[in-house]
């Protein structure tokens, strides 16, 4: 009864409207019916105050401060977003935080990188000089800062070696907790003995598994790739001083993507002056500087 009264209505106002009428379908009708209501409802439930709405830059904070911080709750995180001078509720803290891929516990990089400082490593480097005479390169390493230790030199390892250089690597204030190598047959009862009288926990890796040395293998291969490769080695003492040039490259100078890209000896950065490079074993590298 209701659409016939307003039919009526628009044709007393517009009495051409009939030539429109004819053309128009009853789902057309009810179509602009049902358009016109949610218009409606829309306006009448537009916003009139309360609290402000939050914005995306402060909804992904949040997010990032809940995945990045594994045991922070609501109220920790909001105590933080107050120093930095972003105000919101706590309650409105907890409805924006990550609810997938947290943990109650921290990660392995968060774990290993905790315990960084106080793990050593060491595994032989095997280099051939121009007579095919075999040279063995023990590299000893931190994990920490990834600071290259000793570059020992001998055609010869045995175990009374290799606890001297130990000995000479770490002084007693400064020897780290654990020490991971392989099962080699020449770290024997000497080293073994010379690692608990340093306070240090021997961790030999399992067999055929060198990848449990990540550390050591990835810097054997740097040295490999970056000095040894484009070398002819003719002897023991020339090894020494191309190792011990590399060596000083590698800590002090050389930038690591593990590090973010910063050297494990502190390198500062420099700005003012000209730019000047200096050669490195030969040209294979270069230190470039501002004097």
């Amino acid at each position: 009864m209701a659409d016939r009264l307003l039919f009526v209505w628009l044709y007393r106002l517009f009495p051409s409207v009939l030539n429109a009428v004819t053309i128009v379908q009853p789902e057309t009708v009810i179509r602009w019916h049902r358009t016109g209501f949610r218009l409606y409802w829309r306006w009448k439930s537009r916003a009139r105050g309360g609290r402000p709405r939050i914005t995306v830059e402060i909804r992904q904070l949040i997010r990032e401060m809940s995945l990045a911080n594994r045991l922070w709750g609501a109220p920790r995180i909001h105590g933080e977003l107050l120093k930095l001078g972003i105000e919101v509720a706590q309650s409105t803290v907890a409805k924006y935080m990550a609810r997938n891929g947290r943990g109650r516990s921290q990660t392995w990089k968060t774990f290993l990188h905790n315990h960084a400082a106080g793990i050593g490593a060491m595994d032989f480097l095997i280099v051939p000089t121009v007579g095919f005479r075999l040279l063995f390169v023990l590299v000893i390493l931190r994990h920490e800062r990834r600071r290259l230790i000793s570059l020992g030199v001998t055609d010869h390892p045995t175990a009374d070696w290799i606890a001297r250089q130990l000995t000479d690597a770490f002084p007693w204030d400064e020897a780290p907790d654990y020490m991971i190598r392989d099962r080699g047959g020449c770290y024997g009862q000497p080293v073994t003995k010379r690692l608990a009288a340093m306070g240090i926990r021997d961790h030999p890796i399992a067999a055929r598994s060198p990848w449990q040395n990540g550390h050591a293998e990835r810097l054997i291969g740097s040295i490999r790739r970056e000095c040894l490769d484009h070398i002819v080695v003719f002897g023991e003492a020339h090894v020494r001083r191309i190792l011990a040039a590399y060596a000083g490259y590698y800590n002090e100078l050389r930038t690591h993507l593990s590090l973010s890209k910063v050297t494990p000896c502190h390198r500062p950065v420099q700005r003012l002056g000209q730019l000047a490079a200096q050669p490195i074993l030969g040209s294979l590298h270069h230190r470039y500087c501002r004097i």
